[in-house]
């Protein structure tokens, strides 16, 4: 996982934004989606915020306060470094998180908690609610057209194949696993954004 996270990084945003490979995928609706799950982001309150597995800093820079970006792709916290230069980043491991006990209010991540695997999960909710006093989590949303788990090809564009655990989830489903919470943005296909205190 983590050496395709790093070959991905510098064509991670066309997944977002709907370029290279993902031009002619039939996605109807995203950018629609993508812009109130933007929105979403920006209007939570300001806070010290952690993001775990923060990427390119796509979603990072809608966060507001003081913001420590974490990945463990050195090439992803080069592109979120240039990105959002105001920002703190941090290269690591997100299941063995280098910060203190409640060093920050928020610990945000995005497309990173659906694809650990059991055991897994149990070890970064740990580290998470021990450095942080709330979570963020931003999911894809199960439309029950897909399982709710699966390994899934990638292909980048130099043509290597990876293979990448998904899980997709229900609300309920993901703030049960979270220990209880809100929903704070359900799109009508892809996206899923809850809060856990």
């Amino acid at each position: 996982m983590k050496a395709y996270y790093q070959a991905r990084a510098h064509e991670y945003d066309d997944w977002w934004l709907g370029r290279g490979r993902f031009a002619d995928r039939d996605r109807p609706g995203w950018d629609e989606e993508r812009e109130a799950l933007t929105k979403t982001i920006a209007a939570m309150p300001p806070a010290t915020t952690l993001d775990v597995a923060c990427g390119t800093g796509f979603l990072t820079r809608h966060l507001r306060g003081d913001i420590t970006g974490f990945d463990q792709s050195e090439d992803m916290l080069g592109i979120a470094g240039q990105r959002i230069p105001e920002a703190t980043f941090v290269r690591g491991d997100a299941l063995d998180l280098p910060f203190d006990d409640g060093e920050f209010e928020r610990l945000f991540t995005s497309y990173f908690y659906c694809h650990l695997e059991e055991g897994e999960r149990e070890h970064f909710l740990a580290g998470a609610r021990r450095v942080s006093d709330e979570l963020v989590v931003v999911a894809t949303f199960r439309d029950f057209e897909r399982p709710s788990q699966r390994y899934e090809e990638r292909i980048l564009n130099d043509g290597t194949r990876w293979q990448v655990y998904k899980r997709y989830f229900e609300p309920d489903e993901l703030l049960a696993e979270l220990g209880g919470g809100e929903v704070l943005f359900k799109g009508e296909r892809y996206f899923l954004v809850v809060r856990s205190p």
